[in-house]
């Protein structure tokens, strides 16, 4: 904890109820954060009051903070503009910082007689003919590949007329993609006409497209050239065909951006989906580390995305309704010239669009940790179905095993980002009582895990970590015996329990506040299934592990001369006891750490007479 911590949250209780922005500072004297407050004292206070609420990011923050400094402003506006103008300025390490590195992109044209059509992300010094530039690679690729699609122009690298009859065609003719110029029976005319209506197409759009190629067909039809008009029919339906997979992703509103935000808890994401003429033109997104999700860091991504981005739409569509959504409106507007609305939909067209865009945000940041969005999916369900405050990352689960009280032992697996992770998983053998007492034998388990976790908290690692979620195997009693000792090593994690139905199978989850129905949440219930089928499996592996051990120690200890390393020396050797009941004098004694005497006595206890 901060050493300064009683200064700092005094000299912050002295600050005035005014608007302003506040900016902290290290022991280098250099800025590490700037943010902006309605009231000061009221914001600034709340850094160095209680840390158990706080982000972790933000708690390493306030134990870096040396010193403050704030400026007053007039008005709430005002520390807004103020705070965007002093982030760009000094670029603070906790503050949210987008990288700018989209560039323009362009159509490009060859120079060569069989004109191609590519697009390109910038410029290159040669004779080809460039169109733009586009503020858009995605609206720029995505339209390029149309064009070549709809009029089946090649894709390849090959030229003509040198590469004619060369080799076969691709896959793109057999497909319907490509006309194939490179058979050799395709003329310039025919293809030289598909080039220029596929720019027609991507200068004007598909209506237009539609249009010009419509008269292009009737002319065809009236000159009696039936093969040329419907071979311009078939590119008319592929228009048309385009045009309607695109109203998937296209929107009522004409003009407006679409901004949702995921995170698992290490890390967040932030996706931008772009709408211009009702049609999607671009989309992006951008990674937080050590999300704060207080609040402000939705103010600053929208602030620090429309520092860089000029072009501001008249609709800002968000999952969110920010806490300063009117500050945030004005500035908008007056960056743009006229009203800036913000919304955040609740259900309809535009609640079905943040959704989508949600769910990118979601598998742009699980194709980073290797996951996938439907894993990240199934681990926000539970954290909504119980309540929790963040994504259950890291999840512990247990589960106790004996026979009559014999061999007591448990298993704790451990879950990360939705998927096993056995080199964490653990076993323990019951040591403070004999008998059976599964409440008893939960309690002694997860006392000694956060007994090690007390030990090793400074290392973040193994038990040295604390999990997201403890998923118990059973009802409300192994809950209730948990309980305690989480408040005696001062842990504050949630807790549940996995309840089996009479045939064995999982019915609910369990908590303080009584029983959950997963029944119903399919991806949920059948990954708390796998999981309390995997802690059983390892519970009762260890446990008849355990118990196999003690039917080989009990028999070949009971023989005189054979301790236990001499028993484990047989069992490794002969691998079975039905082994070494048959083997001779002279295996037992080349057995490693066996004597003569050692041998004999091993041999006279299995075949005494009768």
């Amino acid at each position: 904890m901060n050493p300064k911590m009683t200064e700092l949250r005094r000299k912050a209780m002295a600050l005035p109820l005014s608007p302003g922005v506040y900016i902290m500072y290290n022991k280098s004297k250099k800025i590490i954060y700037i943010g902006k407050a309605k009231a000061l004292k009221n914001r600034v206070s709340q850094y160095f009051g209680s840390q158990n609420n706080h982000a972790e990011k933000v708690r390493r923050m306030v134990d870096n903070v040396d010193y403050f400094e704030y400026i007053i402003t007039d008005s709430e506006f005002e520390a807004l503009i103020l705070e965007c103008s002093l982030i760009k300025q000094h670029t603070p390490k906790y503050n949210i910082l987008l990288k700018d590195d989209k560039g323009y992109s362009y159509i490009r044209v060859s120079n060569d007689k069989w004109r191609k059509l590519t697009y390109e992300l910038q410029k290159k010094d040669d004779d080809a003919l460039y169109i733009g530039p586009y503020k858009s690679s995605f609206y720029v690729k995505q339209s390029v590949e149309e064009a070549n699609k709809i009029f089946k122009l090649p894709t390849c690298n090959r030229k003509f007329p040198e590469d004619f009859g060369k080799a076969r065609p691709c896959l793109n003719y057999h497909i319907k993609q490509c006309m194939a110029p490179c058979t050799g029976r395709v003329s310039f005319g025919e293809y030289d006409e598909s080039v220029n209506q596929a720019l027609d197409f991507l200068k004007g759009g598909s209506s237009e497209s539609i249009k010009q190629l419509t008269a292009e067909m009737e002319k065809a039809s009236e000159e009696l050239e039936f093969e040329r008009a419907a071979k311009i029919r078939d590119k008319i339906t592929a228009v048309r065909k385009m045009a309607d997979k695109q109203k998937v992703v296209a929107v009522s509103v004409p003009d407006q951006d679409v901004i949702a935000y995921f995170t698992d808890g290490e890390r967040g994401c932030f996706q931008v989906f772009r709408f211009e003429g009702g049609r999607l033109t671009d989309h992006e997104h951008f990674i937080i580390n050590d999300p704060m999700d207080d609040g402000e860091e939705l103010r600053q991504f929208i602030t620090g995305y429309y520092s860089m981005r000029p072009d501001i739409p008249r609709n800002l569509t968000l999952d969110r309704m920010p806490e300063d959504a009117e500050l945030l409106e004005k500035w908008l507007s007056d960056k743009l010239g006229r009203r800036v609305y913000i919304t955040a939909p609740q259900r309809s067209e535009q609640a079905r669009l943040v959704s989508m865009c949600r769910k990118n945000a979601a598998e742009a940041l699980a194709q980073i940790k290797g996951r996938t969005s439907r894993e990240y999916g199934v681990l926000e369900e539970l954290k909504d179905i119980l309540g929790l405050d963040k994504i259950p990352a890291y999840i512990e689960s247990y589960d106790i095993s004996n026979l009559a009280g014999t061999e007591n032992v448990a298993g704790m697996i451990v879950y990360e980002n939705g998927k096993p992770l056995k080199s964490a998983y653990k076993k323990f053998k019951i040591k403070s009582f004999e008998g059976q007492d599964d409440y008893a034998s939960m309690a002694e388990v997860l006392d000694r895990r956060f007994t090690e976790y007390e030990e090793n908290r400074d290392s973040a690692e193994g038990f040295g970590r604390l999990p997201d979620l403890i998923l118990l195997d059973g009802g409300q009693g192994q809950v209730s015996a948990v309980q305690p000792v989480l408040r005696k090593h001062g842990v504050d994690v949630a807790l549940f329990g996995m309840v089996k139905d009479g045939s064995h199978r999982t019915r609910a989850i369990t908590g303080s506040g009584g029983e959950i129905s997963i029944s119903s949440r399919r991806a949920v219930f059948t990954f708390i299934s796998k999981m309390q089928d995997e802690v059983h499996r390892f519970a009762i592996g260890y446990h008849r592990q355990r118990r196999k051990n003690a039917v080989f120690k009990s028999s070949l200890t009971d023989i005189d001369g054979i301790g236990e390393v001499r028993a484990k020396a047989l069992l490794k050797h002969f691998r079975t006891i039905s082994n070494i009941r048959n083997a001779d004098m002279e295996e037992l004694e080349n057995c490693p750490s066996m004597t003569r005497d050692s041998a004999a006595a091993v041999y006279n206890y299995y075949h005494k007479e009768g």
